[in-house]
This record gives structure tokens, C-alpha cells and sequence, in this order.
């Protein structure tokens, strides 16, 4: 069992929870909070980012992304753990329960919803895998800012207001920036073995002093966009997430002061949790001005 928890990741899962939490807090601030689509919309997605983190350590390991060079955590497939075949198996088996349970999500929000449900299922299955996988062609960034920002913070709210308005936009481009974080500090600490391996990060493209930058704009960015909220009668939305910034760009000066190496793993958890802190005094901005 330590084996497939380890393969889950389970410091980045805050990815996953971090948009639902925000988009039922914002649900909340207008008035229209419903628990239940709100849980079903949570474990969906932290079913479905362990599914991706599943098949990421399956096709990492068959393209040899996953080496001896590779600085970062152990993976599963890579390290024995599980078999190959196994791990492809679960994958696949986890994805197929997901999306039953994503079928309980229609009453709420009409059949519509089947095509966002198909998108999802793509994106875990393409983002290392696949003929053209996205993360080794430089699109990692832009999927995560769409499937761990936008849709669903968007989806989520959607599925207990039936609306999607400006606000929503704007809290799913903020959360999907600070997530994007976590992919970004785990690039940049494997950008060496990553260009050895083929895989074409935005890091390995642009070289390491756009990685520490792009890791450093995406945080003051989201907070930025948080001050739209000042216009939307909810002044703490605006006001809390500045605390965040201060834990980014602590997070960020050890980072750039470490470089290279193991000691960048660390950096990957303290990321994650600034995302899912960002989150929560997003939320409670949101809640709080209700």
C-alpha cells in the first residue's frame, strides 16, 4: 500500500483541492453553496490527479525520462516498486471509476457536462502520454493552468449556481497560476535530465533564469488578479492572499539559492503548500464579505 501512495504524490494532491475549495467558496459568496455537487466535484479530482500521476510514472518510465540522472523523488515504475503492466492497469481502471462517478455530476449540471467530463480523461492520459505527449512539447504549463485552474474552479461553481460569470474567470486564472508553481518547481529541478531525456519543458526551451522568473511572476500575478475583487464588494479576497506573497517569494529566493540538485525536492512540497494556503485565504476573503 506505502508503494502506491508513494506513486500518488500525495504533497501535490493540494492541486486538485485547492480549485474545488475556492470555487465553492465563491459559490458561497454569491449565495448559491450545494455540498453535494461540491464533494462529488472533490473527490473527482483528486481521482483524477492521481490517475495523471499514475500515468505520468508509467510513461515517464517507458519514454526514460525517469533515470539515474533524474534528481527528483523516487518514481514507482522506475524504482521496481510496481510493475509496468500493473501500474498501466490501475491507471486505466481508476480513470474508468472517476468517470462513473463524474456521471453522478449530470443531474446537477445537465448532460453537457459529458464532454468536460471526456476532456479531463484526455488530459490524463495525454499530458505524458499518447503520440504527441504535452508536457514534452512545452505545453505543460498552459494544461495545468487550464485543467487545474480554470475548469475546475469553473465546472465546480457551475455546478451549484448554473452560471459561470467573470469572477469565476478570474479566481480559476489566479488558482491555476500559483498551481502551475508546482509543475514549474519540479521542472526546473529536473531541467538537466529532462533535456538529456527529449522532453522539452518550458524550462528546458527557455533556459533556467525564465523558470526561476516564470516561477516568481505566476505568484504576484495571482494575487494581482485577486484585487478584481475589490470591484466585486469582497475587499478580504482581495487583501488575505497578500500573505501568501510573502511565503512565495520566500519559497522562491531558496529555490533560485539552492539551483540544482536533491535539495530542490523540498521545494516542490513547500510550493504546493503556498498553492492550497493561497486557496484557503482566497476562500476565507470570499467568505468572510458574504
Amino acid at each position: 500500500m506505502i508503494k502506491w501512495i508513494l506513486a500518488a504524490r500525495p504533497k501535490t494532491l493540494t492541486a486538485s483541492a485547492t480549485p474545488v475549495i475556492v470555487a465553492s467558496a465563491l459559490a458561497f459568496h454569491g449565495g448559491y453553496f450545494y455540498w453535494k455537487p461540491a464533494l462529488i466535484c472533490l473527490v473527482f479530482a483528486l481521482i483524477a490527479q492521481v490517475v495523471s500521476n499514475f500515468a505520468n510514472d508509467y510513461f515517464d518510465y517507458k519514454k526514460g525520462t525517469d533515470n539515474e540522472e533524474r534528481s527528483g523523488p523516487e518514481r514507482a515504475v522506475a524504482e521496481g516498486w510496481i510493475a509496468p503492466r500493473t501500474m498501466l492497469c490501475v491507471t486505466v481502471g481508476l480513470l474508468a471509476a472517476d468517470l462513473l462517478l463524474g456521471l453522478s455530476l449530470l443531474r446537477y449540471g445537465g448532460w453537457e457536462l459529458i464532454f468536460a467530463g471526456i476532456a479531463v480523461a484526455l488530459f490524463a492520459l495525454a499530458y505524458s502520454g499518447g503520440p504527441y505527449p504535452l508536457a514534452y512539447h512545452g505545453w505543460g504549463d498552459v494544461c495545468v493552468l487550464l485543467f487545474f485552474g480554470i475548469v475546475p474552479v469553473g465546472f465546480t461553481y457551475y455546478l451549484q449556481a448554473l452560471r459561470w460569470d467573470l469572477p469565476v474567470t478570474v479566481c480559476g486564472i489566479a488558482v491555476g497560476l500559483v498551481i502551475i508553481n508546482i509543475l514549474v518547481a519540479n521542472n526546473y529541478r529536473d531541467r538537466d535530465s529532462d533535456a538529456k531525456a527529449g522532453k522539452k519543458t518550458t524550462v528546458v526551451l527557455f533556459g533556467e533564469k525564465f523558470g526561476s522568473l516564470f516561477y516568481l511572476f505566476n505568484g504576484i500575478a495571482a494575487v494581482i488578479c485577486c484585487l478584481y475583487f475589490l470591484t466585486d464588494n469582497a475587499v478580504w479576497a482581495s487583501v488575505l492572499p497578500f500573505v501568501y506573497l510573502f511565503l512565495h517569494i520566500k519559497t522562491w529566493r531558496e529555490m533560485v539559492r539552492i539551483g540544482s540538485g536533491k535539495e530542490l525536492v523540498g521545494i516542490l512540497g513547500k510550493t504546493a503548500l503556498n498553492a492550497l494556503l493561497f486557496g484557503i485565504l482566497l476562500s476565507l476573503g470570499l467568505m468572510i464579505n458574504d
